[in-house]
């Protein structure tokens, strides 16, 4: 990952690290010394699945227990950012609401004040004044008018009202009797206890063959604890683009514009494994097309919320440098030599090559838009709306060069053997700095 890229991910630098029990205390160690031990937020715990590998040893008695679940390590690199409150669906939960204490033991006095003729000596309320007033007032207006018609849970559903604060006749203690009352509600605050989501997929919703291929919903969860809707998403380990089916599944459900970056070394698939025998020969071909599937199936599912929906990537892969390595100085060769280095770039490179090698140099998003045009009978390329146009076809002529200078570009980059002939050399940096002075020109 080309470091201007991570310096513009998520300011906050939020890292999730996914680990098994027996590594978790040397590599919580070497988190610490990479990303600092003040930067450590949390340890989550998530499900791991229960594999009998146990049970042929069982009747004779065991060594040691199955691994249950799986830590996920949080660092964030900026004390202001703060983890989104998340909630999850409880189990068997009640449809009636509860009273409880309407006094805190933490100490603020300017929080002591007199409700229903009483004032706490010791502690504090819960709420400011004003919002213990406006509840007391909702609950007598319940109670006056309602209580004989519906329960309270019923009035709170029809009215949308929630605050509700009584007291209790001749309550006496530290609070004098006086309470809130709490909704019923089906689903809980999350704590680190995440038990309740699997760490491996279950059910393989794109069939593809991936051995433990990581969970969506896990994967969406600790997108969703970032509070981020159009930040960068990366992943170094991607596997089987998870995380890319994630973030789209995301940005489909809740209108973000989040974008992913999947990192994953071409490991070669075993010639006996089911994923080589359907035609895989490494696990990025596995990535690529379960992100060509997921964004396929979203927008089928979605028709009408994902018309806008991005589901589009680029694959792109590290290699040596576009330009011929040069050991010797010019004199060095025989003139007849000399003719072999007219071109400094490499034979087998592209024109996409040279053009994402200038995106990178010129601090330019490789997602950006790329429009691809033709001036003058010559290959163009528009990236990011005039940002930064390129051109590397040969006998590119004043014509072209004038046309591009006209589109007054941020940066221009073309060929040094690009150029047609002498003049072209010549008058190129005065067209652009008739037409577009500001430009900022590179000659690779």
């Amino acid at each position: 990952m080309h470091k201007k890229y991570l310096d513009k991910l998520n300011p906050d630098g939020v890292i999730f690290i996914s680990i098994d029990d027996n590594e978790v205390e040397n590599l919580r160690k070497i988190c610490d010394e990479i990303f600092a031990e003040y930067n450590y937020r949390n340890a989550l715990l998530v499900r791991r699945r229960i594999k009998s590998l146990n049970s042929q040893f069982a009747s004779n008695g065991l060594w040691s227990l199955n691994v249950g679940f799986e830590y996920i390590l949080i660092y964030a690199k900026s004390d202001l950012f703060l983890m989104t409150a998340l909630r999850y669906k409880k189990e068997n939960s009640s449809k009636k609401g509860r009273w409880d204490v309407f006094w805190s033991n933490a100490d603020r006095p300017t929080m002591r004040y007199d409700i229903l003729g009483f004032t706490p000596e010791t502690g504090q309320w819960r709420n400011s004044k004003e919002k213990a007033y406006i509840a007391i007032s909702n609950y007598q207006t319940y109670v006056e008018e309602y209580s004989d018609k519906m329960t309270i849970e019923e009035y709170a559903e029809k009215y949308g009202i929630t605050e509700f604060v009584r007291r209790i006749p001749n309550g006496t203690g530290k609070n004098g009797g006086v309470q809130h009352w709490v909704a019923p509600s089906d689903t809980a605050l999350r704590t680190n206890n995440w038990t309740d989501i699997e760490v491996s997929q279950i059910g393989k919703e794109i069939q593809l063959p991936f051995d433990n291929p990581k969970s969506k919903q896990l994967i969406a969860e600790l997108i969703r604890l970032c509070g981020c809707k159009n930040d960068i998403i990366l992943d170094f380990f991607s596997g089987s683009a998870t995380t890319a089916h994630a973030v789209m599944q995301l940005n489909a459900e809740d209108g973000g514009k989040r974008k992913f970056i999947m990192v994953q070394l071409p490991e070669v698939c075993a010639e006996n494994s089911e994923a080589y025998k359907a035609g895989y020969k490494n696990i990025c071909e596995i990535g690529k097309e379960r992100i060509r599937r997921a964004g396929k199936k979203i927008k089928e599912e979605n028709p009408l919320t994902t018309q806008d929906l991005d589901i589009g990537f680029r694959v792109l892969k590290c290699d040596s440098s576009n330009m011929e390595d040069v050991y010797f100085t010019p004199k060095e060769y025989m003139d007849k030599q000399q003719s072999l280095f007219v071109d400094n770039i490499k034979k087998d490179r592209s024109d996409e090559d040279l053009l994402f090698d200038a995106m990178l140099k010129l601090d330019t998003p490789l997602s950006s838009k790329i429009e691809k045009i033709s001036i003058a009978g010559k290959t163009v390329y528009n990236v990011a709306q005039g940002h930064l146009i390129a051109c590397f076809d040969k006998n590119v002529t004043d014509e072209v060069i004038t046309a591009i200078a006209k589109e007054m570009p941020s940066y221009f980059v073309m060929r040094d053997s690009s150029q047609a002939d002498d003049s072209v050399a010549i008058n190129f940096e005065q067209i652009f700095n008739t037409y577009s002075p500001q430009t900022v020109r590179r000659v690779l």
